[in-house]
């Protein structure tokens, strides 16, 4: 049997800050508008500095205005709303992305709401949420690892009308999101869980199967109907036997690729796409912002 075909979202992902930079500068002729994008990073978390960096140094080369904003730890709930509200009030930022996790003295719901729907980059605001859960897509700003895995499922599959496809895993981050916009692209959608029976038997009706619980090799390959598409959300850091450390994802990689008709891998897969998605959200943001259709990202 031959193995899986690997979905390269780091290719993809190039592909798509190209198409990013070309309506950046598209915009900025047009109007004279240039889109900005401030993060907002609190405390000294080591991989969210590089996170963030990635995503400065990304945005820039896109021809995007990246503002970063660097809090201490120490931070409190007034002074991070006040920075928020100023952000809100800036014409010149479009969109707001502030770096999670926060500090404990933090309400990360307060912050999250406190954001401009029109400018929450991230897609987490309850407003953007509803949008995307009654189908206003073109209202939403949508989350931007689940419109990574749609973009990479449509560009390998085409359309996804009448397939069956199991998201494993429910957070507001990506297992819902996730299930909402393969609703809307006619997918039949199973939401499996920590509290559902006999997972391995959802998993194998299923022609896509997206992993997102951040538990390492919890898929395996006799959970996977042959042929079928896998994205692998999961990014979990392991000690190895040997005492060396990795990355991985939820999905036991080595054994699925034998029966999977296409996997991302991890890393190289659903990561890239995340970040190019956030950019992709910035501008249409600023289209939006001036009252003008955005770019259909699906497009090419």
């Amino acid at each position: 049997m031959t193995e899986a075909s690997i979905i390269d979202g780091k290719a993809y992902a190039e592909r798509l800050r190209a198409r990013i930079a070309l309506k950046t500068a598209d915009l900025r002729a047009a109007t004279g508008i240039v889109p900005g994008l401030a993060v907002v990073l609190v405390g000294e978390d080591p991989a969210s500095q590089v996170y963030v960096r990635t995503k400065s140094r990304q945005a820039e080369a896109a021809g995007i205005r990246a503002f970063d904003h660097k809090l201490p730890a120490s931070v409190t709930d007034e002074h991070l709303l006040a920075l928020i509200a100023t952000l809100n009030a800036d014409p010149t930022v479009h969109g707001i992305l502030v770096q999670l996790p926060l500090p404990r003295q933090i309400s990360a719901d307060k912050v999250l709401r406190a954001v401009d729907p029109t400018k929450d980059v991230d897609g987490f605001h309850p407003t953007n949420v509803g949008y995307l859960a009654t189908g206003q897509r073109d209202m939403a700003m949508v989350p931007c690892t689940p419109l990574g895995c749609l973009l990479l499922l449509e560009d390998r599959l085409g359309s996804l009308s009448g397939l069956d496809a199991v998201v494993i895993g429910r957070s507001n981050i990506v297992g819902k999101p996730m299930a909402q916009l393969l609703l809307q692209a006619d997918a039949t959608v199973t939401v499996v869980h920590s509290r559902t029976r006999a997972i391995a038997e959802h998993c194998r009706r299923a022609d896509i199967v997206v992993a997102a619980l951040g538990r390492p090799g919890f898929v395996k390959a006799d959970w996977i109907k042959p042929g079928a598409t896998v994205i692998d959300v999961g990014i979990n850091r392991i000690v190895r036997a040997d005492g060396t450390s990795g990355i991985v994802g939820d999905v036991d990689a080595g054994s699925v690729r034998a029966v999977a008709g296409a996997m991302t891998p991890v890393p190289g897969g659903v990561g890239p796409m995340t970040i190019a998605c956030l950019l992709a959200n910035t501008v249409t943001a600023a289209f939006r912002a001036r009252g003008l259709e955005p770019p259909d990202w699906r497009k090419d």
